[in-house]
């Protein structure tokens, strides 16, 4: 059990040889820790014994105190109540009439399911209802299981240092590492399990059980931090740079590749976008010609924009082998050596993502390495497209939740003119303006996860690249509006670096990050019309 103080013990601490805070009821013991203080020990002497929750929280946020609190925490107040594990609620029924005497009971009616254990804040619309005592169709308790699994780690591991690294703008390798060694990566590629890469599994979901909604709440739950650097950095090449060797590569192929980038020893990223070609991929220019002897390709050219690419060992590459347009574009996958140069770009956020400009010069590639058939390739990368889409989409939408919670959060601690921001209707109309969103793209994304666990991968390709062109402009159009929404709630904190504001800052800047890639909101908005209309006209449609 944790020591607990009166406050008149706390007190008693408050010289630089004995210094002790109070943070929220918690007591910290941070005599050692005054001289490595940011912002000096006076300010810790200042405060010294004394309640230091509303200076804190005025200049930082939930992750410093979770950074500091394993080494720095000593007990709590006496007056802190222990908080009790909440049960998720039994379902209540309306009351119905009682029945005439004469009529027989009336059987209860039976429910196909019941709540799922609670989770989170329950903050409403913080978290996907089904987090929060609402039914659902989608999940059981093994997607409980990985939820409370990815979040404990993510709360241990990954948030106490998230705002460091943002700021180097790099993260550690062993976080990738330890992502594979979890089991996680695995289960990130949009087909099932490969169980037969790797000897990693996922403690709480047998592999033969793993489906779309379990890949949805890895990524989802890693999305909490709310950092689009964070998040690309340890998936943002891998899940759209495997899945086409997984999917058309050759059995020797995939058993070069898949092991090591799986089990997070190696990494991969793909490579389509140039200079001069980006939404446009049939126009690519990125040259590959067979070597006479027929048994390699040479490689020249260049890419853009490839995330990841600064540290990848593998680059999945879209090449021209044939003629102009479409029907001349190939897929190969080329590793890092001779003729391969990288180097970084500088981009207005997802900061640490590797963002990287490829040069290939003279780059031989054994014809071994091609995915798919020669000058089929394009339909390798819009096979692909579906799988980096809803990505993206599961990322924009705990993004845009994300600046919601974050500015409820403080709408509720924040007093202006007297009284709490949430007090005042205009900021009400915000959060609800906000929630509305969320709600409303959450709704249809799990939809589209339905719909793709249910269809066969060609019938999903064919029939549902509309509708998730059109739900990727919803995501980032909603994240967008969400991050500035929050922005303004938390005023000047929201456009500080740092602090409590730190997470709806950081998501501010990675807007522009989710609305271009993977097609742009206007690209894809022609393309949800212009696609689903060509399904449904072979479907029978009637105008």
């Amino acid at each position: 059990m944790s020591k607990t103080f009166k406050a008149s013990e706390v007190a008693e601490h408050k010289t630089p040889d004995s210094l002790w805070i109070v943070v929220d009821e918690d007591v910290y013991d941070v005599t050692k820790f005054a001289d490595n203080h940011p912002g000096g020990k006076k300010i810790l002497q200042r405060v010294g014994g004394k309640d230091a929750s509303k200076q804190f929280w005025k200049y930082h946020n939930e992750g410093i105190l979770n950074k500091y609190k394993k080494d720095l925490h000593i007990g709590s107040l006496d007056t802190k109540k222990a908080v009790a594990p909440v049960a998720a609620p039994k379902a209540v029924e309306a009351p119905k009439p009682a029945p005439a005497k004469a009529a027989p009971a009336e059987k209860k009616e039976e429910k196909d399911n019941e709540p799922l254990e609670l989770a989170g804040s329950l903050i409403p619309f913080g978290d996907p209802s089904w987090y929060q005592g609402y039914f659902s169709p989608y999940y059981n308790e093994t997607h409980v299981a990985l939820r409370n699994e990815v979040r404990a780690w993510v709360e241990e591991k990954i948030e106490p240092g998230l705002n460091d690294w943002d700021k180097a703008k790099a993260y550690p390798t062993w976080i990738y590492e330890e992502m594979g060694s979890r089991g996680y990566l695995a289960g990130l590629l949009g087909l099932g399990y490969p169980t037969e890469y790797t000897p990693y599994r996922v403690a709480a979901v047998p592999a033969e059980k793993w489906d779309l909604y379990h890949e949805f709440i890895v990524t989802d739950e890693l999305c909490r931090t709310g950092s689009g650097g964070f998040i690309w950095n340890i998936i943002g090449g891998y899940a759209i740079g495997l899945p086409p060797v997984l999917k058309f590569g050759s059995p020797e192929l995939r058993q070069k590749v898949l092991p090591d980038v799986v089990q997070g020893k190696k990494r991969i990223c793909l490579a389509i976008t140039e200079p001069d070609a980006g939404s446009d991929v049939a126009n690519i220019t990125c040259e590959a010609k067979k070597t006479p002897c027929g048994k390699f390709y040479i490689v020249n050219g260049e890419k853009k924009w490839i995330t990841n690419g600064v540290w990848s060992d593998w680059f999945t590459v879209a090449v021209r082998t044939g003629g102009p347009g479409m029907g001349g574009v190939s897929v190969l996958v080329i590793p890092r050596g001779e003729g391969v140069t990288t180097r970084q770009m500088d981009c207005m956020g997802v900061h640490g993502s590797g963002t990287t400009y490829v040069t290939f010069e003279d780059v031989k590639v054994p014809v071994e390495n091609l995915v798919g058939k020669e000058n089929q390739g394009f339909k390798v990368i819009m096979m692909n497209f579906n799988h980096e889409r809803m990505g993206i989409i599961i990322q924009c939408t705990r993004f845009a939740r994300v600046c919601y919670e974050e500015a409820m959060k403080y709408a509720n601690k924040r007093k202006t003119f007297g009284k709490k921001l949430i007090e005042h209707p205009v900021i009400r109309m915000k959060l609800a303006q906000m929630a509305r969103q969320v709600e409303a793209t959450h709704n249809w994304l799990e939809n589209m996860i339905y719909q793709c666990a249910q269809m066969g991968e060609q019938e999903a390709a064919l029939k549902l690249g509309g509708a998730i062109a059109g739900l990727k402009a919803q995501s980032t159009v909603t994240f967008e509006f969400c991050a500035r929404e929050a922005v303004q709630i938390f005023g000047g904190l929201g456009y500080t670096q740092g602090g409590q504001g730190a997470k709806v800052e950081r998501l501010y800047r990675d807007v522009r990050g989710y609305a271009i890639p993977g097609g742009s909101e206007e690209i894809m908005l022609d393309l949800s019309i212009r696609q689903s209309m060509k399904v449904h006209e072979v479907m029978g449609m009637k105008l």
